[in-house]
């Protein structure tokens, strides 16, 4: 249902660094490099980021929230601290939740400018 979403940043070149680390555990490289724009994704930009020069970080409140899935728990654990180790905060460790339909194994991170990403797995079986 849906082709690809977008974030905005107030630094491309800083938000960029931050993101090749925190998505290459899931498999996401850098695709597209625009002025303006980059975009990530595994064969078709899929997340892209968008340059608002001075944008300051929205509220952790705001109720954005783009959930992307990962191979394993491992992946989602290793998203997790890659982001911690770039200047992402943590919005929820890694573990297991209960989500509508069924369990899985996510975490929760606040990007430099505040957009909440989480990286989920779901059990086999």
């Amino acid at each position: 249902m849906i082709d690809h979403v977008s974030v905005a940043v107030g630094d491309l070149a800083a938000a960029a660094q931050f993101y090749d680390a925190v998505f290459a555990p899931l498999g996401l490289t850098r695709l597209v490099e625009r002025p303006r724009t980059t975009g990530y994704g595994k064969r078709y930009p899929e997340f892209w980021l968008n340059l608002r020069i001075g944008l300051p970080a929205v509220a952790d409140d705001t109720g954005v929230h783009i959930a992307l899935r990962a191979r394993s728990e491992e992946a989602v654990t290793a998203f997790h601290a890659a982001a911690l180790a770039n200047g992402g905060r943590c919005a929820g460790p890694p573990g297991p939740r209960q989500a509508a339909m069924t369990t899985y194994f996510g975490a929760f991170i606040l990007d430099l400018y505040g957009n909440k990403i989480e990286a989920v797995t779901f059990p086999a079986g």
